[in-house]
């Protein structure tokens, strides 16, 4: 064969070895994925690289390469279904987060909150997801799962939020142009707490991306089973609400908890 004995077992051993720290690696990437199962491959190289044990600080490509290996790359998905009615009667607020001079940034917490509604398919019919997010931290500060998308549903998730607010600085909502965010009763509770709205300006779902981006992260990473009814549909959401805030890193907060950068402010 043109090697020696001792080199052959030499690379025997090195492959065992290779095969064990693999394994190892995959062992800790099924036990974050019990959680959070569709956590992808560069926030699982971030919390790798976390772990004390060196063995576990695998390279970006060999981690990819390894995860390929045995089917455990996260596949995209994409679906839609309209929740936005914004042909009525109402009000439409200008866009306060438009790229521009006025342009407004959030640099800090409870600074610009972001709104929107997802759809929710239980087995037993339709529900709805109302989520209310921090632009700066990503935290979900307030949501609430309903079975229509009637106005006072919707503003329970703005309630939460409100509930938990801190202090009364000056605080933005920015949503689309909904009509459930356009009507009387949402905006006296803006009037009520001293809240400036803005809107999206048109029908790109782009100008209100980070709420999307949130619907997204829930729908395509947690809730992954659909749940029987309603009780079952909250009591998945209100799990997955707490460990996107508490547990998922996020690489536009370098790797930070949407909880621990909102916290640390």
């Amino acid at each position: 064969m043109g090697i020696s004995r001792q080199a052959w077992y030499q690379a025997q051993r090195a492959e065992h070895a290779r095969e064990a720290r693999e394994q190892r690696v995959v062992d800790f990437v099924r036990a974050i994925r019990r959680c959070q199962p569709r956590i992808g491959a560069r926030k699982l190289h971030y919390l790798l690289h976390e772990q004390a044990d060196r063995a576990l600080h695998l390279g970006r490509d060999h981690l990819f390469q390894v995860l390929r290996a045995r089917r455990l790359l996260v596949p995209r998905r994409r679906a839609y279904h309209k929740t936005t009615h914004s042909h009525h009667r109402f009000r439409r607020h200008p866009n306060l987060l438009k790229p521009g001079p006025e342009q407004v940034v959030a640099r800090r917490p409870n600074q610009v909150w972001v709104a929107d509604i997802t759809y929710l398919p239980t087995r037993s019919g339709m529900s709805y997801v109302s989520l209310v997010t921090d632009a700066y931290s990503r935290k979900i500060v307030g949501h609430h799962v309903h079975e229509s998308l009637r106005s006072e549903e919707v503003e329970q998730a703005l309630r939460k939020a409100l509930r938990e607010r801190p202090g009364s600085l000056p605080l933005i909502h920015h949503s689309d142009r909904g009509a459930q965010y356009c009507c009387d009763s949402y905006q006296a509770l803006h009037q009520q707490h001293g809240i400036q709205c803005s809107m999206t300006d048109g029908y790109d779902c782009y100008q209100n991306a980070l709420a999307e981006r949130v619907n997204g992260i829930l729908k395509t990473e947690f809730l992954l089973v659909r749940p029987g009814n309603l009780e079952q549909a909250r009591m998945m959401v209100g799990e997955s609400v707490e460990i996107c805030n508490r547990g998922r890193p996020h690489l536009a907060l370098k790797y930070k908890t949407p909880d621990a950068v909102h916290r640390a402010f």
